[in-house]
Formats: C-alpha cells, structure tokens, sequence
C-alpha cells in the first residue's frame, strides 16, 4: 500500500508539472519570434515565422490612396504596407538597419502629415499622394518590388519590413504636430536651412554637418552642356567680353543662394532646376562652346541625408540618434491620436 500510495502521489506530481509545462512549451517559439523580435534573425532567415507589418488595428484601418503614375490608376494601401513600399523605394536595401529605420519614420511622418492635412483642408480628390519623389515620396508595391528584386526579394523585403516594424505607430512631431520630416540622398558636407530653398523658416529644419556624405558615389557629379543649350535653358545670351558667371551669395550650407549669369540674376534652386542638377553647390566654367557644370551632393539639402544617415548608421548610431540629429527638438510620438479620425469605417 505505501509503495501504491506514493506511485500515485508521484503519478500526481509528474501530472501536474506536465500541465504547468506544456503552455509554456506551446507559448515560447510564439513569443520568440514575435513579442521579442529579432531583427538579425529575420533578415538571415527571411522564410521564419515573424510579424506581419498590417497586424495593428489602427495603422492598418487607414489605407493611402496612391496615384500610379505609369498606370493611370489610383491604388488603395494600408499605411504600413505604404510606409514600407516607400522605404524600398527612396533608401537602398543595402544600407544599415537603423538607417532604414530613420527613413520608415520620415515616410511615416510624411503621409500622416499629408493624410491630416488633406481631411483638414477638405478632401477634394480621391488620391492622397503620387509615387514620384519629384512631387511626394517615391513608391513601389509589392509586385514590383518583386519583378526589381527576383530572388532576392525574400530577404530584402524580410528586413525593409523589419525597420518598419520597428518603429511602427510612431512619428516624428514638433510642437505637437507631425513635422515636415525632408530628406534627400547626400549633402556636400552640411544639410540647409529650411529656408534658403523653401523661402519659410521651419525650427526643426537647420543646417547641421554631415561629413559623412562624403563616401556617397553621388557627392561628385558634373555634366557637359553646348553653350547654346545652356543659353536656351537659362533664357540668357552669353558675351564674350561680359563676366560669364558671379556668385552672389552662399547659403548657411554653402550652396548657391544667389548668382549671376551673364549680368541676369537667379537663385542657386532656379539654376539648378532650369539645368537639372544633383544639387545648387555648383560651379561653372565656360570652355569654347561648351560650358562645364560641377557639382556637389545630391538633392536639396534639407533635413535628413540618407547617406548621412547611413554613415551615423556605421558608426554605431541607433535610429533615434539619427533622427534627433538631423530634425532639431522633435519628438517621437504614438500616431494613433493624430489619425484617429483617418480611420476608415465600413
């Protein structure tokens, strides 16, 4: 009997302990590879199990309506899945997690904004936004990204999905309200004042070093134009005898604010626009018939540089770093009190 007895209550025992085991053996793989997730796992292995970047209820309640410039179309998409399309199509895959992760809060912030302006102002379109850089943020779908990327699409999408999970639901504000959070490819040593391309001071926009820029493969640029096109894209008429060209005034980041062409005033931004340059720190030099235009950087200059980004990225700065570099006194706030009103309703 006391053998019997004691067979039971070990019996018992063993009973119990399976029950207690056995959820935890069912919950941990889950909570492994969701509740703490693993970026560096997900980009090795793009095919494990991970979180789905339209599984929160708010973001993935407001769709963006987005303009397809080739097709004519207007296409519908959950915010993340927006923010991510956005991320593959304006910073390169091969740049560092945390730089892709500044660049999913920037294009996160910047539909927001767009989202919140347009409800304000009374919507009058059905398209919220285009897919050009050139007028919004540049953008590609999934099947697109596919046909770009071929077999490696697995893995470049695994860890684009994972710096926009990792900052999803947030955006970058100022005084309370989502900033203009500007970016742009690589400065010429320091990023602009909002201001002196944009003619409005903004106080999260200001002029900061960006050294970093220099390993970008677009830092240099230079292009060749026959004089009589550069003279019909300016509108001017080169003498032989007159100053071909004379700056007349530089930007706090040493670009081109103010110059003179052949006795005819422009801005350093009409000049770039009218030539179609990387960048407004350019030189020019009339050789013959030929006039030769030297560039540096790529882009306007304000706010984040992604090379930049990339380059703090290198150096062991997290995205947060990066963020309060390049946009001054902002903070990182929950979006979903900003687009609580968004939210589509069926």
């Amino acid at each position: 009997m006391e053998r019997i007895h004691i067979s039971i209550l070990g019996g018992l025992a063993s009973l119990i302990m399976i029950i207690l085991i056995i959820p935890s053996v069912i919950v941990s793989p889950f909570v492994s590879k969701t509740n703490v997730f693993q970026v560096e796992d997900i980009v090795k292995n793009p095919k494990e199990l991970k979180p789905s970047i339209n599984s929160f209820p708010t973001e993935a309640s407001v769709e963006v309506a987005v303009y397809r410039t080739k097709s004519n179309l207007v296409e519908k998409v959950a915010l993340e899945e927006y923010v991510a399309g956005v991320v593959a199509s304006e910073m390169p895959v091969s740049f560092e997690l945390e730089a892709l992760k500044a660049q999913s809060l920037a294009a996160r912030t910047f539909i927001v904004n767009r989202l919140l302006s347009d409800f304000s102002g009374g919507r009058k379109s059905h398209t919220d936004i285009t897919d050009q850089s050139k007028f919004n943020q540049a953008y590609k779908n999934k099947e697109e990204l596919k046909e770009l990327w071929k077999d490696q699409y697995d893995v470049y999408m695994s860890k684009i999905e994972a710096a926009v999970f990792a900052t999803r639901g947030f955006i970058l504000t100022y005084d309370g309200e989502p900033i203009d959070p500007s970016f742009f490819s690589a400065s010429n040593g320091y990023t602009e004042n909002s201001e002196e391309i944009w003619s409005y001071p903004l106080p999260y926009l200001r002029s900061v070093e960006s050294p970093w820029d220099k390993q970008s493969p677009h830092y240099h640029d230079q292009i060749v134009l026959e004089l009589e096109q550069f003279e019909k894209k300016l509108g001017v008429k080169i003498h032989t005898n007159s100053v071909f060209a004379k700056v007349i005034a530089k930007t706090k980041g040493g670009r081109v604010k103010e110059i003179e062409i052949s006795g005819q005033s422009f801005t350093g931004k009409e000049v770039r626009d009218l030539l179609d340059l990387k960048s407004t720190d350019f030189t020019l030099e009339k050789a013959g018939e030929t006039v030769l235009i030297k560039t540096l950087g790529h882009g306007h200059g304000v706010g984040m540089s992604q090379y930049g980004a990339n380059g703090m990225a290198k150096e062991g700065k997290t995205y947060t770093d990066i963020i309060h570099y390049y946009y001054k006194d902002i903070d990182i706030k929950k979006v979903d009190p900003y687009i609580d009103t968004l939210v589509v309703k069926e």
